[in-house]
Order: structure tokens, then C-alpha cells, then sequence
């Protein structure tokens, strides 16, 4: 494996050059995660300014998501093939740049290609993060900690983009939630191209340009039938279309990769039991933890009357809840085992959907929102952590950026699928009722849903996860 963080001839400083990888990694990575959910606030600011539609103002949000999902696969093995620096260089500067771009919008069809440019940076440099975490650090302790260091950062650009979105579309203009992505980048690409130094897994420098081309397309098509679903139904022409389609794009890739002789994915990969289980894993955490932010943000403003502020405000403890749970993990690894981790983390986030789920629409802050919150999101993050590493435990050096990029994508097309699902749960017990009982009602029928998501994952992680980090087949 490759040191990035430290030239061979060079040896000076070798902790500096550790410390700078992981600060640069975690930055990229925060960045990544906050812009997934930081325009939300922001949007009915946007279709003002812009004279965005409501369905331009749903693509504000799916431009970005669609964009990150479909091309993650791809910039993870990008990273394998030309170098960990440079993708990780090429990833944040595209995110930059589409930042500036949409924040200087003047026109609605301006801000939607900002928003998929910098999908499409995100999906380049979300997996690059990563791979320099454990191309820099030695497998044992010395990565867990980086890997629970990259998950709080992480968790905590999701958990704080309400109230970061609020704060800045207050008190200066919606612009700032893009804007403030350009300072930020630029200063980590400069320390970036400084202080690290370039590292690839494999001598191999061709791509696999009918795998990617087919990965690609199938799982932006996978994802644009998923977002489809809230407008449209499960049922719909719209919806079915691409997610068959998507499957379809993704089956024949599966046969392209088994018969190319140099594929984008090697299905050996998915072979070892550590990588396939800890994705299929992450996967089903994903589907039921990410919906958490959405379901509890709108019940604390269309049920509990809270502005956007005051939810932001109001669900920080949860943030900081999940940003302790990774942070503790590697400590507790250590001593119960990624495997038993992983599942103790799952019964703690479960018991908080199922305590979320006994929700009324007279609760109070502390037994309807931040308690089952601190539950939830502390379980999350004491499981993630865990299966992070799992997944990447059984990587060669020169596979090491395509499965980060498989991790990042288990994650987040998880994520999509299951608020879809779980959107779409709600509205049905909901049945177009605005009253606070119903929509409390719903709500509380798709955290206990997710919680049921979460005790089928427990078995799963109970049959297959291997017990330690060690490859396993």
C-alpha cells in the first residue's frame, strides 16, 4: 500500500503529513454531506429569487443527489487508476467551482447544472476522502480512529445543514449556503496540493469505459426512479421506467465486468465476505437513519410549530449525539469487537425509532424529539464506524478507492431509497389530511417502519458480518 501522507524519500514530520491527510479528508467529506441537506431551508428563498417552479425546486435538491449517487462508483476506482491526490484535487475543485457558479445563479436553469456539477465533484471526491484515510493509515487502531474521526465529520455535515442553511439564509441570503463552500475549498486545495503527496493502488492506467459508462448510467437511472416516486408514485410510468431500467443498465454490467479482462469493479471484490457484508449493512442503516433528519425536521414545523431555525436549533443535540457515538467507536471496537459493535450500535438506534415512533402531536422537546433522537442517532453512529471498517479492512491497495466508493454509494443509494419508501409509508397513512393528528400519525408509522428496517438489518449483520476485520470469504 502506498503512503500518501509521506513522500519515501522524505521522513521528516511524518505525523504533520498523517494529521494534514486526515484534516483534508475530513473537510472534503463534511462538505460532501452538508450539501446534501444544507439548501433545504433555503429553497423557498430560491424559487423567489428565481422563479423556480415546484418541480424546478425538487431538482434544486435531486440534481445533486442523482449526480452524486450515479457517478460515486466511478470516482472511487478514478482514484485507484490516477492517483488519490489528484481525483481527490479534481473532486473539490469541480465542488468548488459549481458552488460559486450556483451561489452567482441568475437564472432557475443556471442553479440546477451548479447543482449537478457539484454532485458530480462530490461523487468524485467523496470516495477519494476516504481512500486516503486507509492508504495513510495502517490497518489496526491507528485507522479506526481515522475512520470514526472521517464518520463524525461526516454525520455532522448532515446532522447541522438545517441549522447552518438557516442561520446563513437569515441573516445574509440563500446564496451564502453555496457561497460558503468557495472559501473553504479553496484553502483545503491549497493545503491539499501542499502537503500531500500522490499515491495509486495499481499500475493499471485504462478504464473501463463500457463498465463505467453502464455503472453510471444505471445507477443515475436507479436514483432518478427514486426521487420520482414523491411526485409521482410507485406506480407511475415515471418511476417504473428508470428504476427497471436502472436494474436492467445494472445487470448488464454485472455481465460486462464478469467477462473484461481489466473491469472497473472486479467481482471479486464482492466476493470477500467482509466488503459485501459491511454494504449490504451500511445499506440497510442508511435506509432507515437518513430519513431521520426529514421526518423529525417536519414534525418539529408543520406539527410542533417550530421555524426552520428553531428545528435546527432544536435537533442539534442529535447531531452532537451521532459525532460522539463515531467518535467513541473505535475506542469500544477495541474492545468488544467491530462485529458486536455494529449490532449494539443497531438495538440502540432501533430502540429510538421505536421510542420515536410513540410520537404525538401535543409531545414535548424533551421525550418527542431529543431523547429518542439522542438514541437514534447515537446508535448510527456507533454502527457506522464499525462497518466503515469492515468494508474497507478487505480491500487490495489497489482496490482501495472502489471500495470507498462502494461504501459511499451502499450508503447513499440506501439513503434514497429508503426515504422514498418511507415518504411515500407516511403519505399513505396520512392520506392527504394536514391536521396535526394525521401527519403526526404518519410520521410516527414511518419510524416504526424504519425500526423494523433496522432489527431485519440486525439479523443480517447477526449471519453474515464476519467477526473480525480480517478478510473472510
Amino acid at each position: 500500500m502506498v503512503d500518501v501522507s509521506t513522500p519515501a524519500r522524505r521522513t521528516e514530520r511524518p505525523r504533520t503529513r498523517t494529521w494534514a491527510v486526515v484534516l483534508a479528508a475530513c473537510v472534503g467529506q463534511f462538505l460532501v454531506v452538508l450539501d446534501v441537506s444544507v439548501v433545504n431551508v433555503a429553497l423557498p428563498s430560491m424559487r423567489t429569487d428565481l422563479g423556480l417552479s415546484a418541480a424546478g425546486l425538487q431538482w434544486v435538491l435531486n440534481a445533486y443527489s442523482i449526480a452524486f449517487a450515479g457517478f460515486m462508483l466511478l470516482g472511487g476506482r478514478a482514484a485507484d487508476l490516477y492517483g488519490r491526490k489528484r481525483m481527490f484535487l479534481v473532486g473539490l475543485g469541480l465542488f468548488t467551482a459549481a458552488s460559486l457558479a450556483g451561489g452567482l445563479a441568475q437564472e432557475g436553469w443556471q442553479l440546477l447544472a451548479a447543482r449537478a456539477a457539484q454532485g458530480l465533484g462530490a461523487a468524485v471526491l467523496a470516495p477519494a476522502t476516504l481512500t486516503l484515510l486507509t492508504a495513510a493509515v495502517p490497518e489496526g487502531p491507528a485507522r479506526t480512529r481515522a475512520i470514526g474521526t472521517w464518520m463524525a465529520v461526516g454525520a455532522g455535515g448532515g446532522a447541522t445543514g438545517g441549522l447552518i442553511g438557516g442561520v446563513l439564509t437569515d441573516a445574509i441570503s440563500w446564496r451564502w449556503v453555496l457561497l460558503i463552500n468557495v472559501p473553504v475549498g479553496v484553502l483545503v486545495l491549497t493545503g491539499a496540493a501542499l502537503w500531500l503527496a500522490e499515491g495509486r493502488g495499481g499500475g493499471r492506467s485504462r478504464l473501463d469505459i463500457l463498465g463505467a459508462v453502464l455503472v453510471t448510467s444505471g445507477l443515475a437511472s436507479v436514483a432518478y426512479g427514486i426521487v420520482q416516486t414523491e411526485e409521482s408514485g410507485w406506480a407511475a410510468a415515471s418511476t417504473l421506467l428508470p428504476l427497471l431500467g436502472g436494474l436492467a443498465l445494472l445487470a448488464l454490467f454485472v455481465l460486462v465486468e464478469a467477462r473484461t479482462a481489466q473491469p472497473l469493479m472486479p467481482l471479486r471484490v464482492l466476493g470477500t465476505r467482509a466488503v459485501a457484508s459491511a454494504n449490504a449493512a451500511m445499506f440497510v442503516m442508511g435506509s432507515a437513519t437518513f430519513s431521520m433528519w426529514y421526518f423529525m425536521t417536519v414534525y418539529a414545523q408543520n406539527v410542533l410549530d417550530y421555524t426552520a431555525l428553531q428545528a435546527g436549533l432544536a435537533l442539534m443535540p442529535t447531531s452532537v449525539a451521532i459525532v460522539v457515538g463515531s467518535k467513541c467507536a473505535p475506542r469500544l471496537m477495541a474492545r468488544v469487537g467491530a462485529k458486536n459493535l455494529a449490532l449494539i450500535g443497531t438495538v440502540v438506534a432501533a430502540a429510538g425509532f421505536g421510542w420515536q415512533s410513540t410520537m404525538t402531536a401535543d409531545g414535548s422537546y424533551l421525550t418527542a424529539v431529543c431523547l429518542p433522537g439522542l438514541l437514534m442517532m447515537a446508535g448510527a453512529g456507533l454502527a457506522s464506524t464499525p462497518l466503515a471498517a469492515l468494508a474497507t479492512s478487505g480491500a487490495a491497495p489497489g482496490e482501495a478507492g472502489l471500495v470507498s466508493g462502494l461504501v459511499n454509494t451502499s450508503r447513499t443509494m440506501g439513503g434514497a431509497l429508503g426515504l422514498a419508501v418511507l415518504s411515500t409509508v407516511a403519505a399513505a397513512r396520512t392520506d392527504g389530511a394536514a391536521n396535526p393528528v394525521d401527519l403526526t400519525a404518519g410520521y410516527a408509522l414511518a419510524f416504526r417502519t424504519a425500526g423494523s428496517v433496522l432489527l431485519a438489518g440486525l439479523l443480517l449483520m447477526i449471519l453474515w458480518l464476519p467477526r473480525h476485520r480480517s478478510v473472510q470469504r
